[in-house]
């Protein structure tokens, strides 16, 4: 679906409706968008500054480099606020890890600035949409975004035009909470009730959600995220942002597996990973997130009940939906996992179901020895399984320091022990020897075993 304007031409025939007599087509291009803007528009403050910012976290983000950027655009006579995430981080009193920063300058005017000053600037990729980053001191860069509305958007991508609208930028952004803006004065601009919304801790869609998330379809990932960022209970959602997300949801059938791994591990790490998930696919999220048709809902409730507590890898609560090795692939190959994750999903299907041994970490720790991969990566899997089943022996495991086997293939090779798959099957079986015995055995403990070894392989090759 091609949207234009946003909200304003998606709305634009009702809205002409309303006018009456108001000939919209008869106006110029600036006329019409401030027409329909104040047709159109949410919800908003007549006075978007609502507060001064002093804090301590606020005033930690001042450095050499921040106060020489603002300086320069000031003397060049442009606006610059920061945005986004970074005013909601303040607002809650936290250290934003990221300062973006949105301005009135085109990026013709940035740059013509910064060569002026001579300035250096990085990541010319940006500029299509309007970031330019300049590299202050030589020691900091900073993102500058023009203000800008998505004119053209496929889901996917958008076709901005530049504006020196506040409220425009404003009313583009994804979630209320995320649509603030910070003068460099303190000041808090607040177009659309973001800062009510995060003392609620509720997330809204800016405006209409139906918009917003066909603007860009990851935005249903991001709302899961942000709710589990910020909310204070698991199921506070609101019936409509749900029934947009469902009406709306097959649209993630075309965002790269990359940009929804991104999302989707966030909020398996965050807070109400499990309860959210259960959401998610209540909500008709599963096919178009790598999940079988028909996920495991009840095998991801025991595990995030009983071992939601214990820091679970991202995968490893996933993995908890799946039903078959083939279930893992598929999902791999959806989300475009990394080797450890992948490996990671395909143990935890296979390895989940209770292993019964006197020494209970004695399986694990075999197949750690026995592992083709590297032993360190195989621990931390065996270690993830452990949490998967809350069992207690999880740390005891993660402590545990893998003893070198000390017979070589060297020594084998010298007792007569052919070389190749031979060689490998010899080494595994005296390794389970080894294990069974705690690991302490001496070399010529372990070679007295030798012939009864080589005894044993002869006789399966013979059933064979």
């Amino acid at each position: 679906m091609i949207l234009i304007n946003n909200f304003f031409i998606r709305h634009a025939n009702k809205l002409i409706k309303q006018a009456y007599c108001t000939n919209i087509s008869s106006l110029s291009k600036v006329e019409r968008i401030k027409f329909l803007r104040k047709m159109a528009r949410p919800n908003s403050r007549e006075n978007p500054v609502i507060m001064k910012l002093d804090s301590q976290e606020f005033h930690s983000i001042f450095n050499d480099e921040l106060r020489s950027l603002v300086s320069l655009f000031k003397e060049y006579g442009y606006e610059i606020r920061i945005a986004g995430g970074a005013v909601r981080d303040l607002l809650m009193g936290k250290q934003p890890k990221d300062l973006d920063f949105a301005t009135t300058a085109t990026p013709t005017q940035m740059k013509e600035m910064f060569v002026s000053e001579n300035v250096r600037m990085i990541n010319a990729n940006g500029e299509k949409h309007g970031t330019i980053t300049p590299r202050i001191n030589d020691k900091e860069n900073f993102e500058v975004t023009t203000l800008r509305i998505d004119v053209v958007t496929d889901g996917r991508h958008a076709e901005v035009q530049f504006t020196t609208d506040w409220m425009l930028d404003a009313l583009r952004r994804d979630l209320t909470i995320n649509s603030m803006f910070l003068g460099l004065d303190g000041s808090i601009y607040d177009y659309f009730y973001g800062h009510d919304d995060l003392q609620k801790r509720r997330i809204a869609f800016v405006g209409d959600a139906v918009t917003r998330i066909q603007e860009d379809y990851l935005r249903i990932l991001r709302y899961f995220r942000f709710y589990g960022r910020i909310a204070l209970e698991p199921n506070n959602h609101e019936e409509g942002t749900l029934k947009a997300i469902r009406d709306n949801v097959h649209g993630l059938e075309n965002i790269s597996g990359e940009r929804i791994w991104m999302e989707l591990k966030k909020i398996l790490e965050g807070n109400f990973a499990g309860d959210l998930m259960k959401i998610m696919l209540e909500n008709g999220l599963a096919l178009y997130i790598g999940l079988p048709e028909k996920p495991n809902l009840d095998e991801m409730k025991r595990v995030w009940e009983q071992s939601g507590h214990l820091n679970l890898n991202a995968i490893t609560l996933l993995a908890s939906l799946l039903n078959t090795v083939e279930d893992a692939i598929d999902l791999h190959s959806r989300l475009k996992l990394s080797a450890f994750e992948r490996d990671l999903a395909v143990y935890i299907v296979e390895n989940r179901a209770p292993k019964l041994h006197p020494k209970p970490l004695m399986p694990f720790q075999q197949q750690i020895l026995k592992s083709m991969s590297k032993p360190t990566n195989t621990q931390k899997m065996a270690v993830e399984v452990l949490k998967y089943n809350n069992s207690s022996y999880w740390e005891e495991l993660e402590k545990w320091e893998i003893p070198k086997f000390p017979v070589s293939g060297n020594v084998l090779k010298e007792r007569g022990v052919e070389g190749g798959r031979m060689m490998g099957q010899v080494l595994n079986e005296l390794k389970h020897f080894w294990a069974d015995h705690d690991f302490s055995l001496s070399v010529d403990e372990i070679l007295k075993e030798l012939p009864r070894v080589l005894n044993t392989i002869a006789e399966k090759k013979k059933k064979k």
